[in-house]
């Protein structure tokens, strides 16, 4: 059965050509809770492919990956998920969408989605996607990449994240410039004008 937020048309904007040729998506093998998540996931689908961007992403079927993954491949931009063979029987169900690349383990995933990826951005998610978030940050901030890490903070889901991080500012663990590699918006519009920015990008400390 479709859900109201699989049922939203892409609004029809001009295509724009981005800076990005292919965009990294962290995000849930879930749905979540609020109807708000799942469509969130489904407007940056659609915001990547305004933007002529294709997707990597951990490869899922289910949840959040299977949502942006759908959206961004009906609307014909390629769709790179990259997965771990032991997690395909959990978040692969039915078919896949654009091309699955199977991988031996979390390292291997993460390591093939960074070096595909041109920018990473976060949508809400749980254990997983937190460590492929703050991986990429850690990576920024130690010169490893000078890719821009955006987080897609939907209904303020990231709050307790950001207030986190700035204690970790303000008690001397994170530096403000550190602090910086990390560019939130609440939609996915808003986020990706900020990404394209070069300034956005991740400041090294």
């Amino acid at each position: 059965m479709e859900t109201e937020a699989q049922a939203l048309p892409m609004t029809k904007r001009p295509s724009s050509t981005s800076r990005f040729r292919r965009v990294c998506v962290f995000c849930g093998s879930s749905p979540g809770k609020k109807a708000s998540y799942q469509l969130a996931a489904i407007q940056l689908g659609h915001e990547l492919v305004q933007r002529n961007i294709d997707l990597v992403y951990g490869g899922g079927s289910v949840g959040l990956m299977g949502l942006v993954s759908q959206a961004v491949h009906e609307g014909g931009r390629h769709v790179l998920g990259v997965i771990p063979r032991t997690l395909m029987p959990r978040e692969i169900t039915g078919e896949t969408v654009g091309e699955v690349r199977a991988v031996s383990g979390m390292h291997q995933r993460k390591a093939e989605m960074a070096r595909q990826a041109d920018a990473f951005i976060a949508l809400p998610g749980g254990y997983g996607t937190l460590e492929e978030l703050l991986e990429v940050i850690t990576w920024a901030q130690l010169g490893i990449h000078d890719k821009p890490v955006g987080l897609l903070n939907v209904d303020g889901y990231y709050d307790s994240l950001l207030s986190f991080i700035d204690k970790a500012v303000d008690e001397g663990f994170i530096t403000p410039t550190a602090r910086r590699i990390i560019v939130s918006a609440q939609t996915a519009h808003e986020l990706l004008s900020k990404l394209e920015v070069p300034t956005a990008q991740s400041l090294f400390c």
